[in-house]
């Protein structure tokens, strides 16, 4: 009787894995790429070997490039005509649209659980330093301090689809939590069309959701802060196994210049009107939303180490990985605890 069940179990066994092995035969990994909002997107989706080969129900790049040219024309401030670009010309009959909508209110909440570290209004001071569309004007304290009286979220307001500004010179600029957004507009496009395993990259920013293949999670790497790594992929910090989680990561590295001496990154600090300096070299966050991962990782790399170290432990909707520079210049990390358990050990 015990060599009956035994070999029972045995098949039982054979026959789950060769139904698993035709269950995976029968599935394949569809891939799109192409460029957006300035850099390159890549679309991995896991889909019936059939629908590929028939395109009855696939993803086509076509639908994801028009979705993407859609988005632009709501927040980019590269794009003339853009929703957000009449904001900031005070285009009066321009309304809002839903896209601009979910990205104003979560960039207000962002605004009020940092105190302000993360802000859209820095537009002129983005502009100012050089990062905007029309690139550097001459900077000095001056300037600095007469732009600083256009920035702050508590000067803006949308009321019934129509952005209301105390001062016509505010200007609003999203690019810091756009491209995580756009991350969770093509992961909720994927989605509607009925798949649940794919992973989608945009700018660095992504979400991976299921799993790839056999259950196992999906692979990334996070990139090493060090100067003009431009690359995405070529000079990796580590690599992460991730099933449901969006992420971000915001650093100096790769947006920067410098004068007289002096290094400036792209996160400008709302506060003081200058680039942020501190001892944080890149931030890596984990969420659901990759819009409040891109919006969290940028008020981070303005707070420093010490006041984001102890927010990221406030919150269990977050998990977060530091790159700093220690006092004699060497490079030292920190993860949450929960972070640390994603890492693909070498």
């Amino acid at each position: 009787m015990k060599r009956t069940l035994f070999f029972l179990s045995i098949l039982a066994l054979l026959f789950s894995a060769a139904f698993l092995h035709f269950k995976y035969r029968q599935t394949a990994l569809l891939m799109i790429d192409g460029f957006t909002q300035g850099t390159t997107y890549h679309i991995i989706v896991k889909q019936p070997l059939r629908m590929i080969l028939s395109r009855a129900s696939a993803i086509r790049k076509e639908e994801v490039d028009s979705l993407l040219h859609q988005f632009d024309l709501s927040l980019s401030t590269y794009v003339p005509e853009s929703v957000i670009s009449r904001i900031n010309r005070n285009d009066s009959s321009v309304r809002t649209d839903k896209l601009f909508n979910t990205c104003f209110e979560a960039s207000r909440r962002i605004y009020e659980e940092t105190c302000g570290a993360f802000d859209i209004t820095v537009g002129p001071l983005v502009d100012a330093w050089g990062f905007g569309p029309d690139g550097p004007v001459p900077v000095d304290s001056t300037v600095i301090d007469s732009l600083l009286q256009y920035v702050g979220m508590d000067k803006v307001a949308l009321k019934v689809n129509r952005v209301i500004k105390k001062d016509l010179h505010i200007l609003l600029d999203v690019n810091a939590i756009a491209q995580g957004f756009s991350v969770d507009v093509m992961s909720d496009f994927i989605e509607k069309k009925g798949f649940r395993n794919y992973l989608v990259e945009i700018g660095g920013e992504l979400k991976a959701h299921g799993h790839k293949w056999w259950g196992k999670p999906w692979k990334i790497g996070i990139d090493k802060p060090v100067d003009d790594n431009n690359l995405p992929g070529r000079n990796l910090q580590i690599k992460l196994k991730l099933t449901n989680h969006a992420l971000a990561t915001s650093g100096n590295y790769r947006k920067f210049f410098i004068k007289n001496g002096v290094k400036y990154g792209h996160e400008i600090d709302p506060h003081t009107g200058y680039p942020a300096r501190n001892r944080l070299l890149s931030v890596t966050v984990l969420a659901d939303k990759c819009m409040m991962a891109d919006g969290y990782a940028t008020a981070f790399m303005v707070m420093g180490m010490k006041k984001s170290k102890k927010f990221v432990e406030s919150r269990k909707d977050l998990e977060a990985y530091f790159i700093y520079s220690d006092n004699d210049g060497s490079f030292k990390t920190w993860s949450s605890k929960r972070f640390k358990k994603l890492i693909v050990k070498k």
